[in-house]
């Protein structure tokens, strides 16, 4: 079942001879549970095309849409709405909120929907992402794979249409990225999570069930590497 389509995508910076083409007419679906891994060299296009799909960055021209609705077609009201409930997001710096605890940190989705947290579904979380413990600990008080953990609990936290990670392991050294990759497969499995992955580092790469290159804006390769 088809979960994300993007249909002549465009961004584009600047006007006349100073234009830039960020992303230019690309085009793709991504099916309910796949695991999707986006490849490119620095430049070319990959976090801005992130940023699109999540609804935090406005195409120049195209469409998106995430379970048949089009993303770019709703009022800002709903279309913050649309963030918090069909999209989780996992950042490189794992944007945490320093005062609020793991708890809090991830809950907080939940939260500023003004909806009853599932503490059956954050205890399963807590289990998964080895952060039974540290319920209260503040971000100061984690490592950088538990700070990415409880990012990773956040996005998760909604059961959203679609998680999109952003360089999720660019700043943990190699053993906490590959922990971190395998708790995203985990979750990819587990939960029939659909999964898109921003990474220059081909090892993570291979580790998905499809693979598109970007270069300049543009798809350069889409390959289903397993199923």
């Amino acid at each position: 079942m088809e979960i994300l389509r993007v249909e002549n995508l465009k961004k584009t910076y600047g006007k006349g001879e100073n234009i830039v083409k960020a992303i230019d007419d690309i085009s793709f679906s991504v099916e309910k549970g796949e695991f999707v891994a986006i490849i490119g060299p620095s430049g070319s296009g990959k976090s801005t095309l992130l940023h699109i799909l999540g609804g935090v960055d406005k195409p120049t021209s195209g469409k998106v849409f995430m379970n048949n609705q089009d993303v770019y077609a709703q009022n800002q009201e709903n279309l913050a709405i649309f963030r918090r409930r069909e999209v989780g997001l996992i950042y490189q710096f794992y944007n945490l909120i320093p005062v609020l605890n793991v708890v809090e940190n991830i809950t907080l989705p939940v939260l500023m929907d003004s909806r009853k947290v599932n503490n059956e579904r954050l205890y399963e979380l807590l289990v998964t992402l080895n952060l039974k413990g540290r319920e209260s600990h503040l971000p100061n008080e984690l490592s950088g794979g538990q700070q990415q953990r409880v990012s990773i609990g956040r996005a998760l936290m909604n059961s959203p249409a679609v998680v999109l990670a952003d360089e999720p392991t660019g700043n943990l050294d190699s053993k906490n990225g590959q922990e971190i990759i395998s708790l995203l497969k985990e979750s990819n499995q587990k939960y029939n999570q659909t999964l898109i992955v921003i990474t220059h580092d081909e090892n993570i790469a291979l580790q998905a069930n499809r693979i598109i290159a970007i270069e300049d804006g543009k798809i350069t390769r889409d390959e289903v590497i397993r199923r």
